[in-house]
């Protein structure tokens, strides 16, 4: 009778537990799951880009010379007309000297005496010319011989060819002629080689580089300085082509510096390439830093980028771990209703970091697994584990 009961008892017992397993069974696993909300969303891209800026300026000599001094180094900030440094020159104000005192004499010295011999030439051919009407007088009366008339008259012609050669020669050397022109071109010419031994800034701008020192040759061509104007900071990004769809100009977007973490500036898109990198896939964009920009931004400094490319004040949105077939371009999900697991297709919408709107698919209220790849069988039965929303936690 013992021996009956006891197993009877493990009769029972099993039955037992069949029975739990299968009570189990038709409930369902416990999977995790996220209720469907409606929310404000914003979609970004994140993406890790350097300063840059908006344009450089290699600064070199027109001409080969010796270094004599320079006046610049790295991270000054120069002004339009600043002397960056200064090459001998010796040679070009000897010239320029040589050109001044030329175009001193020909306006001092040459042109009056010009004048001068201009005004005794026209006298003597006056002169000459009284002289040849007389012995024309006196050879109609006979008193003189032909010879003597004759002589009057070469006097006068040869008076005439002087008296106009010296007229000539005064007129070019007047004010705006010939003469003094060329002499005014000399020395423009020797003024503008000696301006060519100082080397100054053309624009507002920072110093980043410098390749000069004193002593040294240099020649036309060769690069002494590298300026970056001074206008609105740039930040350049170069960002996965996929994001490509989302981009436009004028988005705006947060920034920070990784010298700088706890400081971030705002900054909008200014550009985006024309053309895809094909070794990267990336496409370039520049972001035009809002003014005034941090003093704290340096050439080059890597700056941390998130620009917003949407959003939208009420949104039903699921957290991205809940979907499947993004990259087949059929994005769905798993809801649960009624204890029963559906897989459904999804149209989205914006995409955050996080979170993804849904268009068509789920409703507020609607439960949806956590796992969108999740191994489930349509119509399968589950139970919900509530979890948290990612972004709320």
């Amino acid at each position: 009778m013992r021996r009956r009961s006891v197993w009877l008892l493990v009769a029972v017992g099993a039955a037992a537990a069949l029975a739990l397993v299968a009570g189990m069974g038709q409930r369902g696993a416990v999977l995790p799951a996220y209720v469907v909300v409606a929310q404000p969303l914003v979609q970004t891209v994140v993406a890790t880009g350097r300063v840059a800026a908006l344009s450089r300026a290699q600064v070199g000599s027109a001409i080969t010379g010796i270094v004599q001094e320079r006046r610049v180094q790295e991270g000054d900030s120069v002004r339009p007309g600043d002397v960056l440094a200064l090459l001998q020159s010796d040679v070009q104000q000897a010239e320029l000297r040589q050109a001044r005192a030329a175009l001193a004499q020909l306006q001092q010295s040459t042109r009056p005496q010009a004048l001068k011999a201009w005004q005794q030439a026209k006298t003597q051919w006056q002169q000459a010319q009284r002289e040849h009407q007389r012995r024309s007088a006196l050879f109609a009366q006979q008193a003189i011989a032909h010879e003597e008339l004759e002589q009057a008259a070469q006097a006068e012609q040869q008076a005439r060819i002087v008296m106009e050669q010296a007229r000539l020669q005064a007129d070019s050397l007047q004010a705006g002629q010939s003469q003094e022109a060329q002499a005014q071109a000399r020395l423009a010419s020797a003024q503008a080689a000696l301006d060519k031994t100082t080397i100054r800034a053309e624009m507002a701008a920072t110093v980043l580089t410098r390749n000069a020192e004193p002593g040294d040759v240099v020649q036309p061509g060769q690069v002494l300085f590298e300026l970056a104007r001074d206008e609105a900071a740039e930040v350049l990004v170069a960002l996965d082509e996929k994001n490509l769809e989302t981009l436009a100009l004028g988005q705006s977007a947060t920034c920070i510096a990784d010298a700088y973490p706890r400081q971030p500036f705002a900054a909008q898109v200014s550009f985006i390439a024309p053309r895809i990198d094909p070794q990267r896939g990336t496409v370039d964009v520049r972001l035009k830093v809002d003014t005034p920009a941090p003093d704290f931004l340096r050439q080059d400094m890597t700056i941390s980028v998130n620009i917003q490319t949407g959003q939208q004040a009420q949104a039903v949105v699921l957290p991205n771990d809940a979907l499947a077939g993004l990259e087949q371009g059929q994005p769905q999900a798993w809801v649960v209703v009624d204890g029963h697991a559906q897989r459904r297709s999804l149209q989205l919408g914006l995409r955050g970091l996080a979170q993804t709107q849904v268009l068509q698919g789920v409703q507020p209220g609607d439960w949806v697994l956590a796992n969108g790849q999740a191994a489930l069988s349509p119509g399968q039965r589950v139970r919900v584990q509530a979890q948290a929303l990612p972004w709320a936690q």
